[in-house]
Order: structure tokens, then C-alpha cells, then sequence
């Protein structure tokens, strides 16, 4: 099992490649982390219900004003850009506004820069990440929410905006200049979360409702399969305008108000593709709710069942899972303690999510490296808190 990096560590490595890269203190530091959604898979641009939690794995942004400068130089020490890892780019104008380019990773940064509410001035960053690139665990949300927190901590706005704004401000950047038509989760989990809890998130209306997810007993397993995803190809757009489509057929606005006997009813009025496309989302948002009725309720047998349910419905019917995916699953439903396991994220490779006993982690992990045909990365998880500013003093 993987040994997660304390954000203290980390934070202490960048202040070194901060001083040597600028040749000066950083004097300011915010973090956000990755997120595992338990269960609500491609639900949120369907209007629908998602139930994600926050990770110890953290995306972290050091830096300071370079006073009377109106450019940003931001260095990123991630494994994946090492031919490229620094960017300098000027402050958005209304007659020069940002615009996407290269490196692709600074499209991250510069989007959210281009969509903060707020006063900005030239700064110098250095950002680090522990959240696994491409792996489904929201890496991109980690680094718009952190560097939307770390402007915050720069440039503060009088009242600061909500924290609402806040996650629709990041998934805007993400949006136009990732070219990626997420959904909300991803960056509302992102600025919301709350240690030993998680998140049920209404993405119609943006309401959250924590949901305590602190028993000792029962441990997150997040396995990589080390698979990686690329959701800015066609799939992800495919899926969006499926759903959309489906919900035009049945004369609902989104899949959300949308029942099976709806769904059935105009069966013979859409392909057999768009029927489980849709078929999926109505059952996910369902299971969803329920698998939080059956978490607040303690009944772990049943969360877990949904679990796999779930990720049946998204192999079968959405059609974004993939072999090593479902070997994994498959794995780890074959231990005992295991109480259900699904993919997570996106889909086409990255993570799954798997519900276990604290006591049956080690003989689950042992058992999936055995068999596994990949080579799989674990982490055991707990929910952590979301994103913030970071106090130098004390680390």
C-alpha cells in the first residue's frame, strides 16, 4: 500500500524549489484535494445526485506577489511535465483576455486566474500535487480549487465569494481552456469537504448535506489500475450529449425528473445505445440516495451492494469501464470483508472504489496484487477536509 504524504511534506519540498527557482521566500500556501466519489457516477450533468468524499491526497500551491510585475510565473514540479514545468503569462485585460495553449497543465492555472472574482496582481508559484494524474481522482479540480484559494489568500475580495461561486468559478476554467464539460462535483467537493465525512451534493441546485463517514471499522480502499484516461477524446462529450438527447425524447429537462416508467414508455422512440445510456443515470441517481439512506443507517451490506450495482450499470449500460476496471472489482468482491466495489471517476481506466473492513484491508490488497494482470497502486483512505489556506509558521 501506498504511503499518502503528509501536506506538511510536501509544502516543505516546494518552499525548496520555491527558493531555488525564484531565489526569494514563498510567503503564502493553499491546498485542495482529490476526491473518491463512493457512488453517483456521471449523475452531476444530469442534474442528478452525487455522494463524493475529500482525500489526504492534496495539490498544493506555494508563492508570494512579485510586486509591480503584471505577468505570473508558475513552476509545477508534477512527474508529467518535466519537459515543460514552468509558464509565464500575462494578467487577463479585457482587451487581452487569457486563452488557452501550451503546456496543457497551464491551462489549469491560467483558467482559473481568468475566472477569479476579484483583484489580481503578478505573482510567483510553485505547485505540487500527491492526487494521481489521470487516475479518476479529480486531479484537474485539485488544481483550480487550490489555486483559487491560494488567489484568495493574495488577493482578497471584500465579501469573498461564496463557496458556491467559488466551485463554479473553477469548473468554468475547466471548462474553457481544459475544453472539458464536467460537472460540478468534482470542484464542489473540492472547496466543501470535511474530515471524517462526506458529501451528498444535490447538482441541481448545488445544496450539500454532510453525511458522517467516521467508523472505524470500515476503511476506503482506493486501487489505481494505473490505466490512464484522457476524458477530453469523445467519449465524455458522447455521454453528456446522450443524456441530454434522452431526456429531450422522454420531455423532461435533465434525466433527473425523468422515471423508468418514463424512460420505458419511450423506448421505442431512441436506439437501444441512448435507451441505457439514460437507463443508467435515472437507476445511478436512485441508487445513490439510497446508498446514503443505507450509510446513515449503518447498513454497510447494503451500501455495498449498490456499490457493485452501480458499477454494473456503468460497464453495461454507459459503457465506461474497461477490462482492468472490472478485474479489479471482480478481485476484490472475492474477499472477504469486502462489502461492494465499483469503478470511480470518468471511466476508460483510473480508479476503483472499494468499501472494506478495517480488518480485511491487507488480506483484500494482498489478494488483488496477486491476481491482478496491472500493476495496481492502493490507498487507504479516510475523508478529509477540503481546500484552505495553509499556515507556513506552523509547518
Amino acid at each position: 500500500m501506498e504511503s499518502i504524504k503528509e501536506v506538511g511534506c510536501l509544502v516543505k519540498e516546494l518552499l525548496s524549489v520555491f527558493e531555488k527557482t525564484f531565489g526569494k521566500k514563498a510567503e503564502l500556501a493553499a491546498c485542495a484535494p482529490g476526491r473518491v466519489n463512493l457512488i453517483g457516477e456521471h449523475t452531476d450533468y444530469n442534474d442528478g445526485f452525487v455522494f463524493p468524499m475529500a482525500l489526504p491526497l492534496v495539490t498544493v500551491v506555494v508563492g508570494c506577489k512579485n510586486d509591480g510585475s503584471t505577468s505570473c510565473t508558475v513552476h509545477s514540479t508534477a512527474s508529467n511535465v518535466s519537459d515543460d514545468p514552468t509558464v509565464t503569462f500575462p494578467l487577463p485585460t479585457e482587451s487581452a483576455p487569457l486563452a488557452p495553449g501550451q503546456p496543457a497543465w497551464a491551462n489549469y492555472v491560467k483558467g482559473t486566474v481568468a475566472n477569479y472574482h476579484g483583484p489580481l496582481t503578478g505573482f510567483d508559484a510553485v505547485i505540487g500535487t500527491t492526487v494521481p494524474l489521470g487516475g479518476g481522482l479529480s486531479s484537474s479540480a485539485a488544481i483550480e480549487v487550490a489555486v483559487y484559494t491560494f488567489l484568495e489568500a493574495l488577493c482578497p475580495t471584500d465579501p469573498p465569494v461564496n463557496y458556491r461561486q467559488k466551485a463554479l468559478n473553477c469548473q468554468k476554467a475547466e471548462h474553457d481552456f481544459a475544453n472539458m464539460p464536467c460537472g460540478i462535483m468534482d470542484q464542489f467537493i473540492a472547496v466543501r469537504g470535511k474530515q471524517g465525512h462526506a458529501l451528498l451534493i444535490d447538482c441541481r441546485n448545488q445544496e450539500d448535506t454532510l453525511v458522517p463517514m467516521d467508523n472505524p471499522d470500515i476503511v476506503i480502499l482506493v486501487t489505481n489500475s494505473n490505466v490512464k484516461h484522457e476524458l477530453t477524446g469523445s467519449e465524455y462529450p458522447q455521454r453528456r450529449s446522450d443524456c441530454h438527447e434522452a431526456a429531450r425524447i422522454v420531455g423532461k429537462p435533465s434525466l433527473r425528473d425523468a422515471s423508468m416508467d418514463d424512460l420505458n414508455g419511450h423506448k421505442d422512440k431512441m436506439d437501444d445505445v441512448l435507451f441505457r445510456r439514460a437507463r443508467h443515470v435515472i437507476s445511478e441517481i436512485q441508487r445513490t440516495t439510497d446508498a446514503v439512506h443505507s450509510l446513515q443507517q449503518g447498513k454497510f451490506i447494503t451500501f455495498g451492494q449498490l456499490m457493485l450495482a452501480s458499477h454494473i450499470s456503468l460497464r453495461d449500460d454507459f459503457e465506461v469501464s474497461c477490462v482492468e476496471l472490472d478485474e479489479l472489482v471482480e478481485l476484490a468482491m472475492q474477499c472477504e470483508g469486502v462489502y461492494g466495489s465499483r469503478m470511480t471517476g470518468g471511466g476508460f481506466g483510473g480508479c476503483t472504489v472499494t468499501l472494506v473492513s478495517n480488518n480485511a484491508v491487507q488480506t483484500t490488497v494482498d489478494h488483488i496484487k496477486s491476481q491482478y494482470s496491472g500493476k495496481a497502486t492502493f490507498y487507504v483512505t479516510k475523508a478529509c477536509d477540503g481546500a484552505r489556506v495553509l499556515d507556513l509558521a506552523a509547518i
